[in-house]
């Protein structure tokens, strides 16, 4: 069944998604919202999403593993099959293990 919503509903669930820190996808699955009304209303209502993103740190680390860790992260926010993320992860341990920091 379709909910129809005031401009005043969809300009409150717009801010409640850039605020809350989920990305578009995750909030409208969440919440059990079109993705096509999601962002056909943002337009209309010309509202655009900030270029930056909510981050949280989750441990600190030495720098040389950093470009290999940034690597991984960037390549999880593109959201990578789990098996592959998992890959990455047996290689950035390996990494860590290895005595030379200049091999990885």
């Amino acid at each position: 069944m379709r909910i129809m919503r005031s401009q005043e509903q969809w300009q409150s669930i717009i801010k409640d998604q850039q605020s809350s820190g989920l990305t578009i996808i995750d909030y409208c699955r969440q919440h059990k919202l079109s993705l096509t009304s999601f962002y056909a209303h943002r337009k209309k209502l010309n509202v655009t999403q900030s270029g930056f993103i909510r981050a949280k740190v989750t441990h600190k680390l030495s720098l040389k593993h950093a470009n290999l860790r940034i690597l991984i992260s960037v390549l999880e926010m593109q959201r990578l099959p789990s098996q592959i993320q998992s890959q990455l992860h047996i290689l950035l341990n390996y990494c860590e293990s290895l005595p030379n920091e200049n091999v990885c």
